[in-house]
C-alpha cells in the first residue's frame, strides 16, 4: 500500500484546525500535485520538499505523487506542511515506518538543505495538540514560545534528518524548556513617580487601572498624556497564567519573538493616528487572516493618541470591540474570530491649535472650528469611554528638582491589585466587564443617590450604557476605598469624570 497520513494543523484565527496530510503514490510520469485549498506558498513546497530530501541523502519516488489536505475547503496558507509532506513521501515510498506517524502532529517550514525554519503560530499547534492527546514535533527555533503550552509530548528538531531518526530509530529530541509559569510582576518600564503634578490625572489613571476602565485625556501639548499613559501597564497586576498563554498565542500567530522574562507582563499598544482600520482590527486574505492591534493588545492596553487624527472609519470599528471583547473577520470564504478585550486609552488636544483653556490665552480657535474638531470623535465612541479628563498644562513649579514626587507605580499596584482581587471575588470579572444583571445586583445605590444618578443624566445630556458604565466606575472606587457599598462622594466622582461628554 502507497498511501501514508500525517497530521498537522492549519492556522484558523487563534485557533489551530487539525489537518490531515494525506500522501498517495501511484504509477505514471513522475510528478507532485498538491490538493486541499493550498496558496502558493504551500504549492512551492514540493520543490522545497525536493530539494531537502536530494540534500539529506533520502529518496524521492519517481511515481505520480497525490498530496491531499483535507479538509479540503479550509484554505491552507504558509511553509508549514513542508515537514508532514515530506514525511508522508517517505512514509509512503517505505522508508519510514506508517505506524510511527499515528500518534504525532509535524509542523516546520523545510531548507533546501533539509534543516527545519520557525513556523508562524506554533504556540496554537502546541496547544491544539495536547487537548487531542498527540505528541508533536516542531523546529528548534520555535522551542521558547512552544514551551509555554507546557505540554511533556512536545519535541523539536534542527533538521529533517533529526526527526527521521526520531522515527526510525527513536532517538531522543530536546523537549521543552523550563519556563517562568509563575512569577511576580518585573516592575520594569517608566515609574509614575516621574510623572510631576497632575494629581487628578494620577487619580483617574489609578481609577482606570483598578477597574479596566476606558480613559479619555484631554489636554494641551506637553502636559504629560503620553506619559500617564504609557505608565498604566506598570499598574497593572501581572496576567494569570491563562491570560499570558492567550496573548502569547496571539503574538505567535504574527511571528514575534517572546520575551520569557516579561511574558506575563499586560501588553501596550500604540498604533499611529495613520494606521488603518484592517491595521487594528485585523485582516488579509481568506487564507492568512491576522490579528490587529486591539487583539495584540488583549489583556492590556491599546493607547490611541492625536484621537481626532484617526480617520473616523477607523475609529469606528472600535464600538463592537469595546463591548464584545472579540471581533469577527469575514472574508467570502473564510471567518476568524480574535479574542480583543483591550482596555482603551487615548489622548487629544482641545483644539485644533492645542491651546484651548490655556492661562495664557494663546488659543485663536473659534467656537466652530473647536466644535467642528471634537466633533471627529463620534457620540457613541465617546459613549463607551468610562473617564474623560482634563489634563491641565503643568505650573512650573511642579518641575523644580526639590518639588515633591508622587507615589511609584508599585505603591499605586498594590493598591490596584487589591481592588481587583475584590473584585473578582464578588463577581469573577474586573468590574469594567461586568454584564448589566452584575452591575444591578452589585452596583446598588441608595435612593437619594439614586435621584442624583438621574439628575446628571438629565443635565449632561447621558445615555443608559452611560449610567451603566457610571455605576461601574463608582463600584471601583468603593472598592478602591475599601467600602462594601457604594457612597455619594463614590457616585459624585464617578459622574465627575463624565462632564466632558456633557460639555460635547
Amino acid at each position: 500500500m502507497s498511501l501514508a497520513l500525517v497530521h498537522s494543523r492549519a492556522q484558523t484565527g487563534v485557533h489551530a484546525q487539525e489537518v490531515r496530510v494525506e500522501v498517495h503514490l501511484a504509477g505514471g510520469l513522475p510528478a507532485v500535485s498538491i490538493v486541499g485549498l493550498p496558496d502558493a506558498a504551500v504549492r512551492e513546497s514540493r520543490d522545497r520538499v525536493r530539494a531537502a530530501l536530494q540534500c539529506s541523502q533520502l529518496e524521492l519516488p519517481q511515481r505520480r505523487i497525490t498530496i491531499n489536505l483535507a479538509p479540503a475547503d479550509v484554505p491552507k496558507d504558509g511553509s508549514r506542511f513542508d515537514l508532514p509532506i515530506a514525511l508522508g513521501i517517505l512514509a509512503a515510498s517505505g522508508q519510514l515506518p506508517r505506524e510511527s506517524l499515528r500518534d504525532m502532529e509535524f509542523h516546520g517550514e523545510l531548507a533546501l538543505t533539509g534543516e527545519l525554519r520557525p513556523i508562524e503560530g506554533a504556540l496554537p499547534a502546541v496547544l491544539a495538540a495536547a487537548r487531542a492527546g498527540r505528541n508533536i514535533v516542531l523546529p528548534l527555533d520555535n522551542r521558547a514560545e512552544a514551551s509555554l503550552a507546557n505540554h511533556p509530548g512536545t519535541r523539536f528538531a534542527r533538521s529533517l534528518l533529526e526527526v527521521c531518526a526520531l522515527l526510525q530509530n527513536g532517538r531522543e529530541l530536546p523537549g521543552p524548556e523550563i519556563t517562568p509559569t509563575h512569577g511576580d510582576h518585573p516592575n520594569e518600564g517608566p515609574d509614575l513617580s516621574e510623572v510631576r503634578g497632575q494629581p487628578h490625572a494620577r487619580r483617574a489613571l489609578e481609577v482606570a487601572a483598578a477597574g479596566a476602565h476606558n480613559l479619555l485625556m484631554v489636554g494641551p501639548p506637553g502636559s504629560g498624556k503620553s506619559m500617564l499613559a504609557q505608565r498604566l501597564p506598570t499598574l497593572l497586576p501581572a496576567l494569570s497564567d491563562e491570560h499570558a498563554l492567550e496573548c502569547a498565542a496571539i503574538a505567535s500567530l504574527c511571528g514575534r519573538a517572546l520575551d520569557h522574562s516579561n511574558w506575563r507582563t499586560p501588553p501596550y499598544r500604540a498604533p499611529h493616528h495613520t494606521a488603518t482600520a484592517v491595521a487594528l482590527t485585523g485582516g488579509g486574505g481568506a487564507a492568512n487572516l491576522r490579528p490587529g492591534e486591539i487583539s495584540l493588545a488583549h489583556h492590556g492596553v491599546l493607547f490611541l493618541d492625536e484621537l481626532p487624527e484617526w480617520q473616523r472609519h477607523t475609529l469606528e470599528v472600535l464600538r463592537e470591540p469595546l463591548e464584545t471583547g472579540r471581533i469577527v473577520i469575514s472574508r467570502a470564504a473564510r471567518q476568524a474570530e480574535f479574542p480583543s478585550r483591550f482596555q482603551l486609552i487615548a489622548a487629544m488636544n482641545p483644539c485644533p491649535c492645542g491651546w484651548a483653556g490655556d492661562p495664557a490665552g494663546r488659543c485663536h480657535c473659534s467656537r466652530e472650528q473647536i466644535s467642528r474638531y471634537r466633533g471627529r470623535i463620534s457620540g457613541p465612541l465617546l459613549d463607551r469611554i468610562d473617564l474623560q479628563i482634563n489634563v491641565p498644562r503643568i505650573a512650573s513649579s511642579d518641575l523644580r528638582p526639590e518639588a515633591p514626587r508622587g507615589e511609584t507605580s508599585a505603591q499605586v499596584r498594590a493598591r490596584v491589585e487589591r481592588a481587583r482581587a475584590v473584585q473578582r471575588a464578588r463577581a469573577g470579572v474586573v468590574n469594567a466587564a461586568l454584564t448589566q444583571a452584575q452591575t444591578e445586583r452589585d452596583c446598588v445605590l441608595a435612593a437619594g443617590d439614586r435621584r442624583l444618578l438621574e439628575q446628571a443624566m438629565d443635565r449632561l445630556h447621558l445615555s443608559a450604557r452611560a449610567s451603566q458604565r457610571i455605576l461601574r466606575v463608582a463600584r471601583t472606587l468603593a472598592d478602591l476605598s475599601g467600602s462594601q457599598d457604594i457612597a455619594t462622594a463614590h457616585l459624585a466622582e464617578a459622574i465627575s469624570y463624565r462632564r466632558l461628554e456633557g460639555d460635547a
